[in-house]
C-alpha cells in the first residue's frame, strides 16, 4: 500500500518519494503520489450488498413527506407542529444574546450559562440529582453504555432495545448478555446463575419504558425488584415516554414514583417534545463522569443555543397544556376501540394485544406483504409506513402506527374501518401481491 502525507506549509509539495525541511516547511513522502489507489473493488462490493437488499424487498431510500394524514411521525403531542410554541421559540431566541452556534465541544468553547441553567431546570423536572445534555438520544444512549461498564462486568440487555442501547454496550469492554422481550423469568434465571456462581462484579440491565417497534411497556418495577435482589442496576431509555406521562412531561418512572430507584435514565427531546437533543439523569457522579470519560460527549460539538431554547420552551409549553397528556390518550382509546375484536387479513398473523402507547403494530409477515398494505394504506391518504427485517425480526416485519393529537378522529376511525375492510377482503383496492408471502 502506497501512503503519501506532508504537513503543508508551502504551495507546492515535494518530489515523490523524498523528505525535505526547509525554512517554509517540513514535507515526508512515501511513494509515488501520482497514482491513484484502486477503488473499482470497494465499490462493487458496496454495490453488491445494496443489491442484495434491493433483492429482499428492504433497500432503505430517503423520501420527503408529501401532504398524507400523519400516522409514522414521533410527533405524538404536536408540538414540533405547533405554531404557537414556534413563535414562543422565536420570541425567547429573539430576546437573549445568543450566538447562532455553539462553536464548540461544551469542554472547550460550547459552555453556556444558559446550558447549565437549562440541566439544572432538566434535572428538576425529572427528579434527578443531576442532568447532562447530549445531542441526541443515541448519543447518549451510547455514551452510558459505552464507558460506565467496565471490564470484568456484565451487561444483561432486553433483546428489543435500541439500536444505540445495542451500539454502547458493544463498545463496552463488559459482557453482553441478552434476555427475551419483558421476559423476568428468564431475566431472572440468567441473574441468579451468575449470582450464584460467586460473580462479584457489577450488573446492569438495560430496558425501555416504551418500545418503539413494538409500542409495549417496559416491567419497570419488576425489573427494579430483581435489581434489588441481585444487585444490579437498571439503565432506562425513557425516548418515548418523555413528554407523554408524568407531570410536567417527566416521562414513565416520575409517574409511577420509581425514579429515584434507577441508576441511569435517559431521556430525549426529539418525538413527544417536538425539538431535538437528549439527556442522561442521574446522580452527580454519573455525570460527572461522562463528563470525563463519555467520547459522545467530549469530541462532539454541543448542542446550538437555539435548541436549548426550543428545549425549555416545549417544557414550558406543555406544562401549560396539559391536556395534550389527556388528549393523547384519548386518541389511543378511540383507535382502540374501534380496532378492538377485530383479527388482521390474510397471511397476516393474530393481531398482537393493542398498546396504550401511541405506538400501534400490525404484525404482517414478509417485506413484500406489508410494504403492499402500508403503500394501499398511503393511497387512501394515510402516512403508514412499513417495518421491515432487519429492523426488525424477519418474520415479523410489521405496520407501525404512530397516534398524535393532530389526528382528527375522523381520520383515526377511517384508518381502522380500512383495516377492518382488509380482514373481510371488502377492500376495492387490495394489492395483488397482498397475501402471497
Amino acid at each position: 500500500m502506497e501512503i503519501s502525507f506532508w504537513v503543508l506549509r508551502r504551495s507546492v509539495p515535494p518530489a515523490a518519494g523524498k523528505f525535505t525541511q526547509n525554512s517554509g516547511g517540513i514535507f515526508a513522502v512515501l511513494g509515488n503520489t501520482s497514482r491513484t489507489a484502486p477503488v473499482g473493488n470497494l465499490h462493487q462490493r458496496l454495490k453488491q450488498r445494496l443489491d442484495d437488499r434491493t433483492a429482499a424487498g428492504n433497500r432503505r431510500q430517503l423520501t420527503v413527506a408529501g401532504s398524507l394524514a400523519d400516522f409514522c411521525s414521533n410527533d405524538y403531542l404536536g408540538l414540533a407542529r405547533s405554531e404557537a410554541l414556534r413563535q414562543r421559540i422565536a420570541a425567547r431566541a429573539q430576546a437573549m444574546p445568543l450566538p447562532n452556534g455553539a462553536t464548540g465541544s461544551r469542554l472547550i468553547s460550547g459552555n453556556s450559562a444558559y446550558a447549565l441553567e437549562t440541566e439544572v431546570a432538566l434535572a428538576r423536572l425529572f427528579r434527578a440529582e443531576s442532568a447532562l445534555l447530549f445531542a441526541s438520544g443515541y448519543a447518549a444512549n451510547s455514551a452510558v453504555l459505552s464507558v460506565v461498564p467496565q471490564a470484568g462486568d456484565v451487561v444483561f440487555c432486553d433483546q428489543l432495545i435500541h439500536a444505540s442501547l445495542r451500539e454502547g454496550a458493544r463498545l463496552s469492554d463488559a459482557e453482553r448478555r441478552y434476555f427475551r422481550h419483558n421476559d423476568l423469568d428468564d431475566l431472572e434465571e440468567q441473574l441468579r446463575g451468575l449470582r450464584g456462581n460467586g460473580f462479584a462484579g457489577e450488573i446492569f440491565v438495560v430496558a425501555e419504558s416504551v418500545y418503539s417497534m413494538d409500542g409495549d411497556f417496559g416491567p419497570l418495577a419488576d425489573l427494579l425488584g430483581l435489581g434489588d435482589r441481585y444487585d444490579a442496576h437498571l439503565v432506562w431509555d425513557e425516548a418515548h415516554s418523555t413528554g407523554l406521562w408524568g407531570e410536567g412531561g417527566s416521562g414513565l418512572a416520575c409517574w409511577l414514583g420509581l425514579h429515584d430507584r434507577i441508576f441511569a435514565r435517559i431521556y430525549t427531546f426529539g418525538k413527544a417534545m417536538g425539538g431535538h437533543g437528549a439527556c442522561v439523569a442521574g446522580s452527580r457522579v454519573l455525570t460527572d463522569y461522562l463528563v470525563n470519560f463519555a467520547r459522545a460527549f467530549i469530541y462532539t460539538t454541543a448542542l446550538p443555543p437555539h435548541s436549548l431554547v426550543s428545549i425549555r420552551e416545549s417544557f414550558g409549553f406543555l406544562a401549560e397544556h396539559p391536556t395534550l397528556q389527556s388528549e393523547i390518550g384519548r386518541k389511543i382509546r378511540l383507535f382502540r376501540a374501534t380496532l378492538a375484536g377485530g383479527t388482521l387479513p390474510g397471511a397476516m398473523s393474530e393481531p398482537e394485544p393493542l398498546s396504550q402507547s401511541p405506538i400501534q403494530i400490525l404484525k404482517v409477515g414478509g417485506n413484500e406483504p406489508t410494504k403492499a398494505l402500508a403503500h394501499a394504506l398511503q393511497r387512501a391518504g394515510f402516512d403508514v409506513r412499513p417495518i421491515l427485517a432487519p429492523t426488525v425480526r424477519a418474520g415479523e416485519e410489521r405496520l407501525r402506527i404512530c397516534l398524535h393529537v393532530h389526528n382528527r378522529d375522523e381520520e383515526i376511525i377511517q384508518l381502522a374501518g380500512l383495516l377492518h375492510e382488509w380482514k373481510s377482503g371488502d377492500s376495492t383496492e387490495q394489492e395483488p401481491e397482498y397475501g402471497s408471502g
